[in-house]
């Protein structure tokens, strides 16, 4: 990661919140593609050694999203991201869970509340996520899981593929 790019993780217990800022080298109209658009998703969001395969992608107010992490093995690890409400190119809520390869959420794992919100900073912009647990024990069950390391490793191959489509 570049250094001079912003990244917090900020994890508030007492709020069951974690609140990611994260700059990218990159205008917002091309990172809001990036995590709208499957043909984009598809190139980043997954921790490496692990890709990402879009099922279905209906990026719009009721729409969700429904993708694999596939690990270098092959076993596929299923996510489901409902969309609740978009104000395009500012900002996008979300419902984020655990499912099946049908769509089928997963209850014994934790689902989120995603409100993510883009910011135009000239020659950069940034994303500041606010994800959202429904107890203290679902914030501490994706903390346990890794998901912080996963993010960061995650985030670092946005800003690859940003760098590729930024020439």
């Amino acid at each position: 990661m570049n250094p001079n790019l912003q990244f917090d993780f900020l994890v508030d217990k007492g709020n069951n919140t974690i609140t990611v800022k994260r700059e990218f080298a990159a205008p917002r109209q091309l990172v809001w593609d990036c995590y709208t658009k499957s043909e984009y998703l598809d190139r980043w969001f997954a921790p490496k050694p692990f890709t990402t395969k879009t099922k279905e992608m209906d990026f719009r107010e009721g729409g969700h999203w429904l993708y694999a992490m596939v690990d270098p093995g092959g076993a596929e690890y299923w996510g489901r991201m409902d969309y609740l409400k978009i104000d395009p190119i500012d900002n996008y809520k979300a419902l984020d869970g655990f499912c099946d390869a049908s769509g089928n959420l997963n209850p014994d794992l934790p689902r989120a509340n995603w409100d993510a919100s883009f910011h135009d900073l000239g020659e950069k912009s940034a994303v500041e996520t606010i994800v959202t647990y429904n107890s203290l024990s679902d914030l501490e069950k994706v903390i346990a899981m890794g998901l912080q390391q996963g993010l960061t490793m995650t985030l670092e191959s946005l800003d690859d593929l940003l760098q590729q489509l930024n020439k």
